[in-house]
């Protein structure tokens, strides 16, 4: 399933203190370009409260009608845009409540916000961060906010980024960056980052046909070659600040063997002003509506 057949429904992590606003904007530009409906989440973690089993009766139906007013506010705007909304106000762990309303819902993408170059957000910190990504049934979207802040707001027509990676993710993410390129009208740089061994013999990652990776030879979006030399999240940071694109996506495996956050991906996750759209391999229109059918029978 391509990216654009299966972005029919977004997922928005919100919060009550407008931490997830450049979240909330960039999917709104996604769902307006791809007619996708937005699913307005908002977790109540007992773990942010107290050392309690749960919250009490009292405190979680306070926070749950404060919640559903701030969520109501927002469904507002979003109609008056022509964009279809839901609420799910849900007590739990925040990325394992995003991981389960995805399901349900069938999403093609999660976002969430975090704090920019201060580090990670309270949605999504360290490890969860990494939880989030690698067990989201679809791919997962972080925008920093202040990604439209001052000096780092992206240049108008800014290219879409693609961290060029040979792991099963691959194919996915050059289809998904093509079309957003496609669909926003913006270039696609695809960056190659060799290693030392790879520069010292010559290599040239560009001889590569992109089409290998599901990006058409000829279509609407023109696609560029950058190839720089290191360590992958050093040359990424610095593409980025060349460049100025208005999205970076990167590929990202399942499973590890390592334990803890670690990867190229998860770095620029939680640090990158730009928006990060983390791309999961791809699989079969079967598998996600068996997730669904399992999601929904369990409710």
């Amino acid at each position: 399933m391509s990216f654009a057949e299966g972005l029919k429904t977004i997922v928005v992590a919100t919060d009550l203190g407008g931490q997830a606003e450049a979240a909330l904007e960039y999917a709104r530009k996604l769902a307006a370009n791809y007619g996708a409906r937005i699913v307005l989440a908002h977790g109540l973690d007992p773990m942010e409260y107290a050392a309690v089993d749960a919250l009490p009766d009292s405190v979680l139906s306070r926070l749950t009608a404060e919640a559903c007013k701030v969520l109501d506010k927002l469904a507002g705007d979003l109609l008056r845009e022509g964009i279809h909304s839901h609420s799910e106000v849900r007590q739990g762990a925040v990325a394992e409540m995003l991981v389960d309303v995805a399901r349900q819902y069938g999403a093609g993408l999660i976002v969430i916000g975090t704090k920019g170059m201060e580090g990670a957000g309270p949605v999504v910190v360290g490890a969860i961060a990494e939880q989030l990504v690698r067990l989201a049934p679809c791919p997962v979207l972080a925008v920093a906010a202040d990604w439209n802040a001052g000096p780092h707001r992206p240049t108008p027509g800014g290219p879409v980024l693609l961290a060029m990676e040979r792991n099963d993710a691959a194919a996915a993410a050059a289809a998904t960056a093509y079309s957003l390129a496609e669909t926003f009208d913006r270039p696609l740089l695809a960056l190659h980052v060799r290693t030392a061994a790879e520069a010292a013999a010559g290599m040239n990652p560009c001889a590569a046909s992109l089409g290998d990776f599901g990006v058409p030879a000829q279509g609407k979006a023109p696609v560029h070659c950058l190839v720089k030399d290191g360590n992958p999240a050093d040359a990424i940071a610095e593409a980025i600040r060349e460049n100025h694109p208005c999205i970076l996506v990167a590929g990202v495996k399942r499973a590890s063997g390592t334990p803890g956050p670690h990867g190229t991906a998860f770095a620029l996750l939680s640090a990158s002003r730009v928006p990060v759209l983390c791309v999961p391999p791809e699989r079969s229109r079967a598998a996600v509506e068996r997730e669904v059918a399992v999601a929904v029978c369990t409710q």
